[in-house]
């Protein structure tokens, strides 16, 4: 278990709190947290589920597979059999089919050797990113627990008309939030730059 799995057990409770508050007063209504919530669409607790929910490892062990792969298609590519002393409008026909077939499969921009070894780099840009999510997700909830906010919260009975509980809950839920939502936007971002890969192949 990562720093981030241990953090998240121990500010269970206070994501409880700061759900059940915001869920049922809301927060002040010119706070920071509305633009984080906008942007995230979840309560904290639901997202920080769901970074947590994210295994880069998983990625990491696929890329390498993808590239063998792509160097196989590379190879059977290589290796399709001319006609040989086999002549006549078949042997080109052949022939013709070969080449197409060949491009298809290897050395062309969007050949299958091509898009696996892409789709081996996209792997690893989205096991970085998940680590990298997962890392600033656990130092974010590692300042919400530490903060004055957490102690407002720590009793068992929340007056949802309180406004220093209110604030204090809106608080940590922009804390929590925004890494939530740039790693969102990140994602976005990367998926948008890889978005040929899932164009048709040739």
């Amino acid at each position: 278990m990562d720093r981030l799995g241990q953090l998240l057990d121990t500010a269970g409770p206070l994501l409880r709190r700061v759900d059940a508050l915001l869920g049922a007063g809301g927060a002040p209504a010119d706070h920071g947290v509305w633009a984080q919530l906008r942007r995230v669409r979840l309560l904290p607790g639901d997202a920080a589920r769901a970074i947590a929910a994210l295994r880069p490892a998983d990625l990491e062990d696929a890329a390498p597979e993808l590239r063998a792969d792509a160097r196989a298609c590379a190879v059977v590519a290589a290796t399709l059999p001319p006609p040989g002393e086999w002549t006549g409008a078949a042997a080109d026909a052949y022939d013709r089919t070969r080449h197409r077939t060949a491009t298809r499969i290897a050395g062309a921009t969007n050949s299958l050797d091509h898009r696996l070894a892409e789709s081996a780099e996209l792997a690893e840009s989205l096991a970085g990113w998940m680590t990298t999510a997962r890392e600033d997700l656990a130092a974010a909830l590692a300042e919400a627990l530490t903060s004055t906010e957490a102690v407002t919260l720590s009793t068992d009975k929340l007056d949802v008309a309180s406004p220093g509980e209110a604030a204090a809950a809106a608080n940590v839920a922009e804390t929590i939030l925004r890494p939530v939502a740039d790693a969102c936007d990140e994602a976005a971002d990367l998926l948008h730059t890889t978005s040929r890969l899932a164009e048709p192949a040739l």
